[in-house]
């Protein structure tokens, strides 16, 4: 169930509807969003609701057990259950995700040494969200036994896990920052609907208009056969890619904010401009953010971070990076676009350490030139559909043929404006939800349906899939 769906469209309503009609019964509302959750999981396939209700009772059984063993006479105790919660958790995401992967690779590997056989090959499918609710269990797990959230009830767990908004594409929400919500029965508060219906309508245009039209129109034709293009075709398709991806993924956190919001909770900012970034380090810091500090708080810091020396926090830098990459799917070109990430962080801090002291920083405008393109680089990497074809896009750019291109007028104004987008003063849309605060209910509601009706005029056919339902 796509979010920019009448389908969606008409679930949310009844749901808003029934939920905020229970009143002050909150353990019944909560109930209610877990079977709506449910209802909007099993749309795509019903058999892997089990699947999350599975990771939900494990991860709290695994918290509960934690929890109940003392660290002071106990330690090891406590460290081995959650070890084995972790592992639990790596299992289900790594059988779905990357076991025929794994296989595939061990094939090639025993061909080359003349060992060569078929492999038992599953096609597994992979459920939507996985690596979403997997991590936010294994967070959970971590901040339990940290003792930074005490354990949850198995209905405020599973709802954590489920909840429809953040499912399939994130953000990915802890344990300390909903569940808490959960335990109180929210308020329909004026600036939060406001806000909500803003980032709402603001995430389907994004998407619907934008993201979608790159992508058919675009981007799309021109990775899937670089070979039949010119190098400013593929120039104009990696910029392109760039912008399809941010207003892609910021529009579903932003929806997926702005519903949780009309439903009377609040969900972390995911994107700040991580285009402005002046350094890939700066770039983790805009981009993603949800799975940038849990990349850091539950990985970098596990590993070290920059404790013991500049060597090891590059060492722990480049391990977090390649594996963020791996996260994102079993290729060899998001290991590589995770390594080209780390790569270039380990030199950002190497050269902290070693600039002579006197020596100018590089101007502003030059650092955040340089960082975007090899951002832009990266992309590449992570849309091509498999190494070959990355380098097959860049020798494409190489070749220097800088003739006529395919990319329409339409196709460049929608690049030039997604970046106008991201640009934009993030401090713009909160202004203006102050400003809609003080508009009647009624109007507000009449005003956010004609918009979403024009966004829906404006479109072209079809509406391209989330990128990141693939994660």
């Amino acid at each position: 169930m796509l979010f920019p769906t009448l389908t969606f469209g008409l679930f949310f309503l009844i749901t808003y509807a029934v939920v905020w009609g229970v009143g002050r019964a909150n353990e019944w509302r909560k109930i209610l969003l877990l079977l709506a959750s449910w209802v909007f999981y099993g749309a795509w396939d019903w058999r892997f609701v089990a699947l999350l209700i599975l990771s939900a009772i494990l991860n709290w059984g695994a918290a509960a057990l934690i929890s109940r063993t003392d660290e002071e006479f106990y330690p090891e105790r406590r460290k081995v259950l959650l070890v084995a919660g972790v592992i639990a958790n790596l299992c289900i995401l790594g059988f779905f995700k990357y076991y025929d992967f794994f296989l595939e690779q061990l094939g090639v590997l025993l061909g080359q040494f003349g060992f060569g056989r078929d492999m038992p090959l599953l096609e597994i499918i992979l459920p939507v969200g996985v690596s979403f609710f997997t991590f936010q269990g294994m967070s959970y797990l971590i901040d339990v036994s940290r003792r930074k959230v005490p354990p949850a009830t198995l209905l405020d767990m599973t709802l954590l896990m489920s909840f429809f908004p953040h499912l399939v594409a994130g953000p990915i929400v802890r344990a300390s920052d909903l569940i808490p919500q959960f335990k109180q029965t929210p308020k329909l508060e004026r600036g939060m609907v406001a806000m909500g219906l803003l980032l709402i309508v603001w995430g389907l245009f994004k998407k619907a208009v934008v993201a979608s039209e790159l992508s058919v129109g675009l981007v799309d034709p021109i990775f899937f056969d670089p070979g039949a293009h010119t190098s400013l075709d593929l120039v104009i398709a990696a910029y392109g890619y760039a912008v399809q991806i941010y207003c892609d993924f910021s529009a579903y956190s932003d929806m997926a904010i702005g519903l949780a919001a009309l439903l009377g909770y609040r969900f972390p900012y995911n994107f700040n401009q991580p285009y402005r970034a002046r350094s890939l380090q700066d770039f983790w810091r805009r981009w993603h953010i949800s799975l940038s500090s849990w990349l850091r708080d539950y990985l970098y810091i596990s590993l070290g971070g920059s404790r013991g020396g500049v060597w090891k926090a590059c060492r722990n830098i480049l391990i977090t990076m390649l594996l963020g990459g791996l996260w994102h799917g079993a290729k060899w070109t998001f290991l590589i676009w995770g390594g080209l990430h780390g790569l270039v962080q380990v030199i950002e801090t190497l050269w902290r350490k070693a600039r002579p002291q006197h020596w100018p920083h590089m101007p502003v405008p030059v650092a955040i030139f340089i960082t975007f393109h090899i951002v832009t680089l990266g992309w590449i990497f992570f849309r091509a559909e498999t190494f070959d074809g990355a380098i097959a896009f860049l020798g494409g750019i190489g070749r220097g043929d800088w003739g006529a291109t395919v990319a329409t007028p339409l196709a460049l104004l929608l690049i030039l404006f997604g970046m106008m987008i991201h640009f934009t003063p993030p401090q713009l849309a909160h202004n203006i939800a102050i400003r809609l605060r003080s508009v009647p209910a009624l109007l507000l509601g009449l005003g956010t349906g004609v918009v979403i009706l024009l966004i829906d005029a404006m479109r072209f056919e079809g509406v391209a899939p989330f990128i990141y339902y693939q994660f």
